[in-house]
C-alpha cells in the first residue's frame, strides 16, 4: 500500500520496511519486491548485490518472477 499510495501516503522507505518484515516469514513475494526496491533504488540506496540476493531467495522458493 505504501509503495503505491493506496489508502495511505506513498512512502517507498516505509514500503521497504514492511516488505522486510514479510521476508522474516519467508514470503517469496516480499523477497522479490525487496529485490525490485534495491534494484531500482525506490526509497533506499540502489544496491544491485542486495537486489540479486533477494531475487535468489524468492527464486529458491519457486517464485517464477524471481527466477
Amino acid at each position: 500500500m505504501n509503495a503505491n499510495g493506496r489508502g495511505v501516503k506513498e512512502d517507498n522507505a516505509e514500503a521497504e520496511r514492511w516488505h522486510r518484515k514479510a521476508t522474516e516469514h519467508a514470503n517469496a513475494g516480499a523477497q522479490y519486491n525487496l529485490g525490485s526496491i534495491h534494484a531500482t533504488g525506490q526509497g533506499v540506496k540502489q544496491y544491485h548485490a542486495k537486489a540479486v540476493r533477494w531475487f535468489r531467495k524468492a527464486a529458491e522458493q519457486g517464485d517464477a518472477v524471481g527466477q
